[in-house]
């Protein structure tokens, strides 16, 4: 059976160190879109902006030399998606960026190699299964 998939609610945007401080400066001054209060796990500097129902994040990625915008697909089945996936010929990108340990996703790539972070649906409690 095939899983259900939905759009997620985050966009990363993965910005060159030498191009973060203007993009960022973008979406707050120019457009004006409003920060978020959310704190990121990773090793990198990044703010979230509010980007209608979605979280738009502008990530600083040293040695990157364009910037790439990155989706959070939603399932109702991890595993069942990856099985899915892999049958139709995805190909996984878990290399590209270390989740946390207890979170229950993976990266993919589509064939114009945009990359998918495939998440399991948010729980009622809004945590991730």
């Amino acid at each position: 059976m095939k899983p259900a998939f939905r759009p997620g609610k985050n966009i990363a945007m993965k910005v060159p160190a030498h191009e973060y401080d203007n993009t960022v400066a973008f979406y707050r001054d120019v457009l004006g879109f409003k920060p978020k209060s959310a704190g990121s796990p990773d090793a990198f500097e990044s703010i979230a902006f509010e980007f209608g129902d979605k979280n738009l994040w502008i990530d600083r990625i040293a040695g990157l030399s364009q910037a790439e915008v990155w989706l959070e697909i939603e399932t109702d089945d991890r595993e069942a998606a990856a099985d899915y996936l892999a049958g139709m010929g995805c190909t996984r990108r878990d290399e590209i960026e270390p989740l946390p340990e207890a979170f229950s996703g993976f990266w993919i790539s589509n064939p114009a190699n945009i990359i998918h972070l495939v998440v399991a649906q948010a729980k009622s409690d809004g945590r991730r299964r």
